[in-house]
Order: structure tokens, then C-alpha cells, then sequence
């Protein structure tokens, strides 16, 4: 790990730094203008390009301080900032970084970029390289920084909850407790082949076997929630029936907004559409479609009927606004009188609405969401990916064969095999090409 070498004159007026990694900086606040600003400095030259900034001492570590900022080739001031000094390892990044709190006009805050950009071996953060920082240097693992891309990006309290959970370390816990479990029956494997024979070496194969068994068993526990994707992205209510049946009315209705052109005229929708909606707390896309038929002369028409078909597939809760006996098959399907202010409905229904006239609209709202929550994952529980349960899913696979293993030395190597998986979810066995686009999802300024 590169570290960083400090030398200072005791005047503040010359200090080196050294390190083949470069120092980054970017504003960590939102948009412009606002009433402060704070550009976040992180690596081996963060003292010396306060110092020069300020043309003073570097302050007491984590006081904060009032310094004018002057350009570091000119007298030009460019703003009076409060200033924070928080030397490494203890920080965010597990390096050096200086916090200079700006006024937060676009024109202070650009002088002060300008200004950095000028010293050498700075250079401004890519999206995530603050968070890559903290992660390379030991502050978070591939979980926690997984949580906070998360909680960056939750828009309702179930995402947020979730998210907290992982960025917290709740999944690195429960990891580190399996790990400390796998490394013990490693132990006795390994034990077992190198010292059979001596009369040291306590309990048996059976006893390993129970206790590999007993740990695949606990892991395939924690995949019966369903994945973070569904809480990630959203519950995917499906509207769909014939043309004209009010699919786009009900979209906007659901909506409370006009997400699709409502019309009279058959097939207006030829596209799938949309629309995201957070359903008290519930993340809920509402998809909207062109409506079936059997036949079209309209290549148009029929690539959106395509289209509509394959959406209903990939529904987690359809909205049937058709001939009840036309509905698609599975218990995810509510089949929708769609117009009861035009007549009763044809055939057996599950709830009667009015998008005109508001009449169920409430009930179908709560029976969307209660369908929801069935496929997303429980609340305050681990919340997983499709990636982390594949991973959990390997180390429960290697643990249950290795129960069943009569013979010594592949025992062993199927416990090594559960242990590279557990190492996977952590990020210590994680390729490069995933960790860029990971740390891709983050702001500029993380």
C-alpha cells in the first residue's frame, strides 16, 4: 500500500511529499450555489497544498480553522474558508485529506478547483475514487461500499433501511462470523490429513461432517429473501389487456402524474413505458404497453405487441385490464374491471375500479402494495444481490459436498473452494473490471 512521507521545516513554508499514488480532489456537496461547499482533498500531498493555500502551519488535526486561501503562484485570494486537517490512517479514505469548507458560489468553488488543478501530482477525482480509496486501503469492504452505492441512490425508506444495514457492515459481520467458522473446520481438515495418526488430534470425521453440514444449512437460510435487485430497481406492476381497456388511464391515475397519452382512439400506446413510483415507501415501476390482439396488419403495432408480451413476462404483479378469462396464468396476476363507471364487468374480477371517477382506486393502490412487499426482501433483514447469493450459494454447495466427503484431501480442498467464495463477497477475491464499474455508480465527489 503506498504511503505518504511528510517533511516540514517547522516554518510551513516547505514540506515534500511522496508517493506513486496521486492526490485527488472534487467537491463532495451538491449543486451550486448553495450556502457552503466543501472540495475534499485525499492523498500523500494534502498537508502541503494546505499549507501553500494558506500560507500558514498545517492547524491541530481535526480542529477546524478560518484560513484565507491565496493562490499557490500568486497573491489572489480566493476565498476565507473554514479549513479542516485530518491526517491519515484514521479517515474516510485510510489516507491524509484537508476539507476546505467554501462559500458556495460556482465562481468561488471553480477558482478553488482551478487553483488545485495547478499543483503538481493533483488531479481531479474520477466518479467512486474516493470510495475506492477507502475500500484499497482496509476502511470498508466490497459490502459496505455495495451499501453505500445504495444509500447514494435510495429514493424510498425501504431502499434506505437496506442500504444502511450494508453500508453499516451488517453483511461483513455476518461474513466474518462464517469465515471464523470455515477457517476452524479448514483447521481440523487439514489437521486430519497431516497428523491422523497422532493421538492429539481430537473428535472425528463425523463430527466434521455435522459441522460442515450444519453451516451449508445456515447459509442456505439466508436465501430465502428475495434479491436486493427487486428493492434496487423497483417492483415491476405490469398494466396490460387489449386496446382501449384504460391501461394508460390507470397509469396516470397510479401515477398521480400524465406519464402516458390517454385516448380514445385504439392503439395509441405502441411502446412500453415506464414509470417510477414510490408507493408509501414502496418502489414500484408502473409499465404501461400497447395493447394485445391476435392479429395486425401494423409491423408497428406488432413489434409493440412484442414488446407487451415480453413485459408481462418480466412483471412481478400484473394489472389484467382484459376478459377475465383472457388473464395470464399465476397467483401474481389481479385481473381489474378497469371502467366500472361504464357497466359491470364480464366474468369474475378482483377488484372493480374507476380511474375517472377515483372509485377503488384506493384499494387497488393498497393491493399493489401488498403484493409488492410480497417480493421484496423483509424489512431490517440482510438485503442481498443475485451476486452475493450466487457467492453464498457456492460456499453452501462446497460446505455440503465437503459433508459428504470420505476422503481427506478433498475434503480439504472443498472447504478451501467454500472459503474463496466467502472471500468473493468481501472483495478479496474480486477482479479489476468489476470493481470499475462498481465504483462507477458513485458521484464524482465519493
Amino acid at each position: 500500500m503506498d504511503t505518504a512521507v511528510r517533511q516540514c521545516d517547522g516554518t510551513g513554508q516547505a514540506l515534500t511529499a511522496s508517493s506513486n499514488r496521486p492526490t485527488i480532489f472534487a467537491r463532495s456537496t451538491g449543486a451550486l450555489p448553495s450556502a457552503i461547499a466543501i472540495v475534499r482533498i485525499s492523498g500523500p500531498a494534502c498537508a502541503g497544498t494546505l499549507i501553500t493555500l494558506s500560507r500558514k502551519k498545517l492547524p491541530a488535526p481535526r480542529t477546524a480553522v478560518v484560513r484565507t486561501l491565496l493562490h499557490p503562484v500568486s497573491t489572489i485570494r480566493l476565498d476565507t474558508a473554514l479549513v479542516l486537517w485530518l491526517p491519515g490512517p484514521d479517515t474516510a479514505t485510510g489516507e491524509d485529506i484537508v476539507e476546505l469548507h467554501l462559500h458556495g458560489g460556482r465562481a468561488v468553488v471553480a477558482a478553488v478547483e482551478a487553483a488545485l488543478a495547478d499543483f503538481p501530482g493533483l488531479q481531479p477525482a474520477e466518479p467512486g475514487a474516493f470510495t475506492r480509496r477507502a475500500f484499497e486501503n482496509g476502511r470498508l469492504d466490497l459490502t459496505q461500499v455495495e451499501g453505500l452505492a445504495d444509500l447514494l441512490a435510495a429514493e424510498t425508506e425501504r431502499q434506505r433501511t437496506a442500504a444502511l444495514i450494508l453500508a453499516e457492515g451488517g453483511l461483513r459481520r455476518r461474513v466474518e462470523g462464517w469465515q471464523v467458522s470455515l477457517l476452524q473446520l479448514a483447521a481440523r481438515a487439514e489437521a486430519l490429513i497431516d497428523f491422523a495418526d497422532e493421538s492429539d488430534v481430537g473428535g472425528t470425521d463425523l463430527e466434521l461432517q455435522r459441522n460442515a453440514l450444519s453451516l451449508a444449512v445456515e447459509l442456505e437460510a439466508t436465501l430465502a429473501n428475495p434479491p436486493a435487485e427487486r428493492l434496487r430497481d423497483g417492483v415491476r406492476v405490469g398494466i396490460a389487456g387489449p386496446p382501449n381497456s384504460g391501461k394508460s388511464t390507470l397509469l396516470n391515475a397510479l401515477s398521480g402524474r400524465e406519464a402516458a397519452i390517454a385516448s380514445p382512439i385504439a392503439g395509441t400506446t405502441r411502446d412500453v413505458i415506464e414509470t417510477p413510483v414510490n408507493l408509501n415507501g414502496i418502489p414500484v415501476v408502473f409499465v404501461d404497453m400497447a395493447g394485445l390482439r391476435a392479429q395486425t396488419d401494423d409491423p408497428v403495432e406488432a413489434i409493440g405487441i412484442a414488446r407487451a408480451e415480453a413485459a408481462i413476462r418480466q412483471s412481478d404483479v400484473l394489472l389484467w385490464l382484459g376478459n377475465p378469462s383472457d388473464a395470464p396464468a399465476g397467483n401474481h396476476v389481479l385481473r381489474i374491471g378497469a371502467k366500472s363507471d361504464l357497466g359491470e364487468p364480464q366474468g369474475p374480477i378482483d377488484l372493480c375500479v374507476s380511474a375517472q371517477t377515483g372509485e377503488g382506486m384506493g384499494a387497488l393502490t393498497a393491493r399493489v402494495i401488498r403484493e409488492a412487499i410480497r417480493v421484496l426482501p423483509a424489512v431490517g433483514g440482510l438485503t442481498l444481490t443475485v451476486a452475493q447469493q450466487g457467492h453464498i450459494r457456492d460456499t453452501a454447495i462446497s460446505l455440503a459436498r465437503a459433508s459428504n466427503q470420505h476422503d481427506d484431501v478433498l475434503r480439504a480442498e472443498d472447504l478451501r473452494a467454500a472459503l474463496r467464495a466467502l472471500d468473493r463477497i468481501t472483495g478479496t477475491a474480486d477482479t479489476e473490471a468489476m470493481l470499475d464499474t462498481l465504483f462507477g455508480r458513485f458521484c464524482i465527489g465519493k
